[in-house]
């Protein structure tokens, strides 16, 4: 019998965990193309990653909802799907909504924690309840599925910054934290990537909660064996950034500003329209430009909710630049796309890469998919080619060495 991957996800109801599945299933059944997945370019052809078909998904979810209705929903709204194919996957999804568990939102903020449904979240229960709780929730996915890997994905809403030293908590104080039950000091992204990574499972952070990678944590997967990631997914805006700012840096054109709108109106736009949630995802944005440029220009990044917009995003960006004889010039674009529809193959990319990782007794930062996260940890280089280029060499590594 063909070995089976277990993904399981934080937030496994949202959008993008939907998009997830369900992306998943009709690539099974060919009902659509692997367009947007990293891992399908034939650079990656000589390494053996795990099949999409061989995926078996469940997760956290803190909501009353249903996987079925919201691929119904979402689907039927970006019309990636005919309902015949939907049809097609209602079984499928029914079995993987089986494997959807109550989460917690232990000091996750007052925005995601209006979300919950109270019937079925751990209240009132210590630190140490709560991991024991997430760790037998793994345990029980993986034995139930007859499971040899188990990949966790956080794609829950992004949540206030860390409220200890701005997320600086090592490996000795996150063990004391957890010891005293000092609940305030962590968010629940700390409880779940701890859960996780005692638990054996390589993790990915895609989200911008800085609380889901703390060093602690980093440490801990080195010391048991396991690779892990992030941080915010790459997906939109800050891609083009990336991929646009080394122009500039190539041809000595000095940008005097650079200023960014964007306005999301699924509920990630929803929970980053709290002032308090807001800050963790600017950060991330905000990071890229000085890295690639070497100075800071004028950089102004802001987020709106428009709900109208549903998954879909619009990003106007503005650069005012200076050329030669002092001369002022200025370049405009405006991105629109489907969230959920652009982060989905990434995160099935980042699947088949950990596990990979895994496999070959890699631990601790998986640094060469930086090109994947806007604030990649451990990497300074944030030029998306040159960050390309690290995925591409250790693909090529890893197949001269199978070779």
């Amino acid at each position: 019998m063909k070995t089976k991957t277990g993904v399981f996800i934080i937030g496994a109801l949202g959008q993008l965990a939907t998009m997830v599945i369900t992306g998943a299933s009709a690539l099974k059944r060919r009902l659509c193309p692997a367009t947007g997945m990293v891992t399908e370019r034939g650079d990656f052809s000589g390494i053996d990653l795990v099949d999409v078909g061989d995926l078996v998904f469940g997760g956290w979810e803190i909501r009353r909802t249903s996987l079925l209705e919201n691929a119904y929903r979402i689907l039927g709204d970006i019309r990636s799907l005919s309902p015949k194919e939907l049809s097609d996957i209602k079984e499928e999804l029914k079995l993987t909504a089986a494997n959807i568990v109550s989460g917690t939102t232990a000091n996750c903020g007052s925005a995601i924690q209006a979300l919950e449904n109270p019937k079925k979240n751990c209240k009132n229960s210590s630190l140490k309840e709560i991991i024991l709780r997430l760790k037998d929730d793994i345990r029980r996915f993986r034995s139930e599925h007859n499971l040899a890997t188990v990949v966790v994905v956080n794609l829950a809403s992004t949540e206030p910054p860390c409220p200890e030293s701005d997320g600086l908590i090592d490996r000795e104080k996150l063990e004391k934290i957890i010891e005293l039950n000092d609940a305030e000091a962590i968010r629940a992204s700390t409880i779940y990537a701890y859960a996780a990574i005692d638990s054996g499972c390589a993790y990915i952070n895609f989200t911008p909660s800085d609380g889901a990678m703390v060093p602690g944590l980093i440490d801990m997967a080195v010391d048991r064996g396991v690779p892990v990631m992030g941080s915010d997914g790459k997906t939109g805006e800050t891609l083009v950034k990336s991929a646009l700012a080394p122009m500039f840096a190539i041809r000595n054109l000095k940008v005097l500003s650079w200023e960014g709108y964007n306005m999301l109106g699924n509920m990630d736009g929803k929970i980053l329209s709290h002032p308090e949630n807001k800050p963790a995802k600017i950060k991330t944005k905000d990071e890229v430009l000085p890295k690639i440029l070497g100075y800071s220009p004028h950089s102004n990044v802001s987020i709106d909710y428009v709900p109208s917009l549903g998954d879909w995003k619009t990003a106007w960006d503005f650069i005012h630049f200076e050329g030669f004889l002092n001369t002022k010039m200025s370049l405009q674009f405006t991105w629109q796309g489907c969230d959920s529809a652009l982060a989905a193959p990434l995160v099935l990319d980042l699947v088949r890469l950990s596990v990979f990782a895994l496999q070959q007794g890699e631990k601790g930062l998986m640094k060469h998919l930086a090109c994947f996260f806007k604030s990649p940890l451990g990497v300074e280089e944030h030029n998306l080619n040159e960050q390309y280029k690290m995925l591409k060499d250790y693909a090529a590594k890893h197949n001269a060495l199978g070779a």
